[in-house]
């Protein structure tokens, strides 16, 4: 499982050349050191949750097949009526919902692992037990081999390395979408959202970055207008891949933070659905080629490189929600600054374009600094709501946010790791 050891590995270098800023008056932040949450469930990813009724519940850990760490069922949800009481829970006060079944590695169907890392709720239905979980999918050729018939899947030929060793293959990320219709106690597979195909994939002998070999994945997701946006890191080469004519320029140019939208119509039937942002319009196909969010790369004089390269430095893993103090959009990334994916900082960026189209979408700030761990590699920033009356009043979550926010990320210092609050961040106009 390439995402649960993201501290041995690197992830997500972003392009060169920025485009224009953004001009935007920055908000002001302050951080503030609190009393300590450590979560006990296993968190890897985004943390997906929602208000059902007056019940907070979240959807932490991973869950399905994986050759490489072993089948995982930590995928679990924990609720309570305040949202402090639910980041409290004790390990066995979380319960496994009802998954759907990995099928053979040709069938059609769910394959490989999958994390939550977004919960939409559907606003038709007045209960509020109408979910649907923007997934992170991880796949190998052993799981998912190429099919020939429909361009789908992998092929184990220069395959590049993978986490353990010269024997164990990198994994392959995508992105789709469940749905729960009883507040998440059980899921239905609504297929692929996003994903990168063979020939985008990254090979030896240029692959050396001992991640992915290519893909989507990392994602964030956000309801705006009659679209959910949908916030995503970007693996896979900008173009068909070939070793005779390989260009790290051209792999690093389409990789960074990046963005694509879907109809919220579109949900029960998303594969073919979603459009990538190409640089003018979301037109890009879903398994296309896109452009990512020029003001969020790191520039190649900065550090900044292709993913598939040792020692590249970028921004991965948006955590994005609206906050209505503010009137702004909000989004947290970990920084890649070293080999392994080690990186020790957290950084956040703005748009004060409450309406994401494609006049305003990539109208994101220049990240800022927010927090450095000496020792740590942090990542999986996430702001969440202060545990008071006003949250439980408000309906906040990770997705709604106001003037004062708790601020969570995974800490990890050697073979330990810990998912913990320790401090807030208050907001200022």
């Amino acid at each position: 499982m390439l995402k649960s050891l993201r501290y041995l590995l690197l992830l997500l270098p972003f392009f060169t050349m920025c485009s224009k800023k953004p001009t935007q008056a920055l908000p002001k932040f302050e951080l503030k050191k609190t009393s300590p949450i450590y979560f006990n469930s296993f968190v890897d990813c985004n943390m997906a949750e929602a208000w059902i009724g007056d019940t907070f519940r979240i959807f932490p850990g991973k869950y399905g097949e994986d050759p490489l760490w072993g089948n995982a069922k930590e995928l679990k949800y924990a609720d309570g009526i305040t949202v402090e009481e639910v980041f409290n829970r004790k390990s066995n006060e979380f319960t496994p919902p009802n998954m759907p079944m990995n099928v053979a590695p040709t069938a059609l169907g769910l394959h490989g692992a999958v994390w939550f890392e977004t919960v939409y709720q559907d606003k038709k239905d007045a209960t509020g037990k109408t979910l649907y979980a923007i997934y992170h999918n991880e796949n190998y050729p052993e799981t998912f081999p190429y099919n020939a018939s429909n361009g789908k899947g992998y092929i184990n030929k220069n395959w590049p390395q993978g986490l353990t060793g010269t024997k164990t293959p990198a994994a392959v990320c995508r992105i789709g979408i469940m749905k729960s219709m009883n507040g998440g106690h059980s899921w239905e597979n609504k297929g692929i959202v996003l994903e990168d195909n063979q020939e985008r994939m990254i090979l030896k002998p240029f692959n050396n970055s001992v991640t992915f070999a290519g893909g989507v994945g990392d994602p964030s997701a956000v309801a705006s207008g009659d679209y959910l946006y949908l916030f995503y890191g970007e693996y896979g080469y900008a173009g068909k891949y070939d070793s005779l004519t390989y260009d790290p320029k051209k792999e690093q140019a389409g990789q960074c933070i990046s963005m694509a939208r879907i109809k919220l119509t579109d949900l029960d039937a998303p594969t073919g659905k979603a459009k990538r942002w190409d640089g003018e319009n979301y037109a890009a196909l879903y398994d296309g080629i896109g452009q990512p969010i020029q003001s969020i790369q790191i520039a190649t004089a900065n550090g900044g490189g292709p993913t598939s390269h040792l020692k590249s430095k970028y921004y991965w893993g948006p955590s994005v929600s609206w906050n209505n103090y503010l009137q702004s959009w909000v989004m947290l990334m970990a920084k890649a600054e070293d080999t392994s994916w080690k990186g020790t900082s957290i950084y956040i960026s703005f748009n004060k374009n409450k309406i994401l189209d494609e006049k305003n979408s990539q109208a994101w700030t220049e990240p800022q600094l927010v927090l450095t761990k000496p020792g740590s590699t942090a990542w999986y920033p996430a702001l969440q709501p202060i545990g008071d009356a006003n949250a439980s009043i408000k309906k906040l979550t990770t997705f709604n946010m106001g003037e004062k926010a708790r601020l969570f990320y995974k800490d990890q210092r050697k073979d330990t790791a810990v998912y913990i609050s320790e401090y807030e961040l208050h907001f200022k106009k």
